[in-house]
């Protein structure tokens, strides 16, 4: 928050001259005093009169009033922001109904808040236009879901079907748009010179392909890399603006944007360019599992790229062209998709699902449509049953609605624009980060509710984040509501029958004692990552009350963020976040405290530096030998500025003659690198330009070592796949830029 708001709409600090109305007067006027100084509130207590019952005395404090009182040995010890604060309001009711203040504590042992004073509880949903904004933004977002049912995802074979060689085609922009665009990069990156973009360029140097993404992208997929969805949903449903996303999710169940794409067809060669380059960006790191939607020409890209990746197509795609595709069947279309879901869904083993297949192509007649081909021959694709061991982390729903990356739709619409787009896209970048803070903040503040004896609920209610744990606690609960019976046994595996009476299904549980394996048809745990109702029941009917460790993801624990794997025991993993939530406890009261001065501060910092030095070096006591002394002075981290929350700025279209500031003029080290650029020279088709901070590198694809995955193409694909970019660190790519955006040169 401003200073200058918080100035401009200041509350007087509460005095004895002050009358209220009410107890309730008297706390509103508590929250918006609290609310301009920066901390949440609390009612403490209140008394009535035992004659007349009406309120007689009330107190209010501050949220971080009074300490803690838990034993050692708490199931759920997890921090609590009660840290002995003592600013409290204590008003009283005069014999005349008014109410004063009969004490006022104003002093606080902790740092006060004001930007983020909006996070607490007691002030959520105070600003009316700002609530007007989120309820406008949930409507369009509900208005525009309920649009998606009438548009039908396109298969858009064409160009890879009628011209796979092909690479003379253009992006078609705006004029304008190309600028806007460079603005945009040169903005982000002054704001970040680790923001990554790349241009690709067609025989006659016009844009052709167009990658970015912000440095928060880059640091999400470090953290959460074990799934993303590859989203061409704008490109198939003809939007004005050729827009692809690579979207991930947090472990507070949060789209993460891993990068954003303008591309000008569908061909194997664009996808594999894209594919190539976002490696790139991501420090060639790839991913385990990409969802997709069902397209020859994306399949082929990344067989190509990514040979040893689990690629799979998301649900929904292929749910929703069902309509489109088969629309002669309109008049049997319920019928029809009873008998489907049950193949899809019901079908236990692979014999199942072919059995109940060609059962359901002979019923409706349906052996000779092609599309209905495609599909039994990517079977393994898509159809749930062959999902065993992969998870989608809840990145493949059934409807889009459901789905994390239909987040985007209210920012994006049909007839968006690119100006419009490039003020959207800085809104999504904020709207995440606020929601990602809003989140954490929630964690240290808010304690997870129990609301059963549960020992599933106690167990996850310290390992999981607040998002998944309430997810899994409605599994929890909804046990209750199932009934097993024993269907077969073996020497290994017993088969239940699990009847849930919510939704009046029944499902096959598996389970496998000598292993802890437990499978279930719902399929919970491949599509959402943890385990469901009908697995907890059949776990608790057999004796175990406590969830196997490999049926808890690190990724939806509070130790998400660890770059150390969870350990193989619960127990080991419980002590872990026990520690984890302990240390940052303990840090936040270090950083209050050692914020106060700059004395305070150096000391805090030392103190800091040696215990991470004496950390890393029992904890990797190999790689801490190899890695030379880089700390730095108290003047360096005095000046150290952080740029993890990247935000670009309004921008002014500019001339194309005016060169853009770059970012980055001290590195001294990149600047010498830079000086190797050949100035005035073009890029040919297929060439790169390679920036660094301060200057641009051109190197021609061809010159780079061939890629090794072009065996794995179809022989008359290969001569349309470009070569990788083989050999070379990701860290000299700060950003890759073409000399020419539609006739707009880059600076040199």
């Amino acid at each position: 928050m401003d200073s200058s708001v918080i100035a401009a709409c200041a509350i007087p600090e509460p005095h004895d001259d002050i009358e209220f109305e009410s107890h309730e007067a008297a706390y509103s006027f508590y929250k918006d005093y609290a609310k301009s100084v920066g901390f949440g509130t609390a009612k403490l207590s209140s008394r009535r009169s035992r004659s007349s019952k009406e309120f007689i005395d009330a107190k209010f404090s501050c949220i971080r009033y009074g300490n803690k009182q838990q034993s050692d040995d708490a199931i759920n010890p997890r921090p609590s922001p009660k840290i002995g604060c003592k600013a409290s309001m204590h008003v009283k009711r005069r014999q005349n109904g008014k109410w004063y203040i009969y004490s006022f504590v104003k002093e606080h042992n902790h740092e006060l808040l004001p930007a983020q004073v909006h996070f607490f509880r007691s002030h959520r949903n105070d600003d009316p236009l700002k609530n007007e904004v989120r309820i406008r933004r949930r409507k369009s977002l509900s208005s525009v879901s309920k649009l998606f049912g009438a548009y039908q995802n396109v298969d858009c074979l064409e160009g890879y079907m009628r011209n796979q060689h092909d690479k003379g085609r253009s992006l078609v922009l705006e004029s304008g748009d190309a600028q806007l665009l460079l603005d945009l990069f040169m903005h982000m990156q002054e704001e970040n010179p680790k923001f990554f973009y790349a241009v690709d360029l067609n025989e006659e140097h016009q844009l052709r392909n167009l990658f970015w993404v912000d440095t928060k992208g880059m640091e999400d997929y470090r953290n959460f890399d074990d799934v993303v969805c590859f989203d061409t949903t704008y490109i198939t449903n003809k939007y004005k603006i050729p827009l692809v996303f690579f979207t991930g999710v947090n472990h507070h169940v949060q789209p993460t944007l891993l990068g954003c794409a303008l591309i000008a067809d569908e061909t194997v060669y664009t996808f594999v360019w894209l594919m190539q380059t976002w490696h790139m960006a991501m420090g060639e790191r790839a991913p385990q599992v990409m969802l997709t939607d069902q397209n020859n020409a994306i399949k082929a890209a990344i067989g190509a790229v990514f040979p040893q990746i689990c690629h799979r197509f998301c649900l929904w795609h292929i749910l929703e062209k069902i309509p489109r595709q088969l629309e002669y069947l309109s008049l049997w279309h319920d019928n029809f998709m009873v008998k489907f879901n049950k193949c899809i869904f019901k079908s236990w083993t692979e014999e199942q699902f072919e059995k109940r297949w060609w059962k359901l192509l002979d019923k409706f007649n349906l052996r000779e449509v092609e599309w209905v081909q495609s599909l039994y021959g990517d079977r393994r694709y898509w159809v749930p049953t062959f999902m065993r061991d992969i998870s989608f982390a809840g990145l493949s729903t059934i409807l889009r609605s459901e789905s994390l990356t239909s987040s985007y739709d209210k920012y994006v619409h049909a007839e968006t624009l690119m100006r419009e787009f490039i003020k959207q896209y800085k809104l999504i970048l904020e709207d995440r980060y606020e929601e990602e803070a809003k989140a954490d903040f929630d964690a240290w503040h808010e304690t997870a509710e129990l609301k059963s004896p549960s020992p599933f609920e106690k167990q996850m209610s310290l390992v999981y984040t607040h998002e998944i744990f309430r997810k899994f606690q409605v599994e929890v609960l909804g046990a209750a509501a199932c009934h097993l019976k024993k269907e077969s046994q073996d020497e290994t595996t017993t088969m239940y029958t699990v009847k849930d009476f919510e939704d009046n299904q029944s499902y096959v549980v598996e389970w496998n004692e000598s292993k802890s394996d437990i499978y279930c048809s719902c399929r919970s745990f491949e599509y959402k990552g943890y385990l469901c109702r009908h697995a907890i029941v059949v776990l608790q009917m057999s004796g175990v009350f406590s969830i196997p460790p490999k049926y808890v993801l690190q990724r939806w624990t509070n130790a998400a963020l660890s770059r150390h794997p969870i350990g193989e025991r619960l127990d080991e993993v419980q002590n872990k976040v026990r520690r984890y939530n302990d240390l940052c406890r303990r840090a936040i009261i270090l950083g209050e405290e050692g914020s106060l001065s700059q004395e305070s501060y150096n000391i805090a910092l030392c103190a800091i530096r040696e215990a991470l030095k004496q950390c890393a070096s029992l904890n990797n006591p190999a790689e801490t030998s190899a890695c030379p002394n880089t700390s730095g002075s108290i003047e360096e981290e005095n000046q150290y500025r952080n740029a993890s929350k990247e935000r670009a700025p309004d921008l002014q279209v500019t001339g194309i003659d005016k060169v853009p500031r770059r970012a980055g003029a001290a590195n001294t080290k990149e600047s010498n690198h830079s000086s190797a650029v050949k100035k005035g020279k073009v890029t040919r088709s297929g060439d790169v330009n390679v920036g660094a901070q301060e200057g641009f590198h051109l190197m021609g694809i061809s010159d780079l070592g061939p890629t090794q995955p072009h065996n794995m193409m179809p022989a008359q694909l290969q001569n349309a796949v470009p070569t990788v970019f083989h050999n070379i660190m990701p860290t000299q790519f700060q950003n890759i830029a073409s000399t020419h955006l539609h006739e707009t040169r880059l600076p040199h």
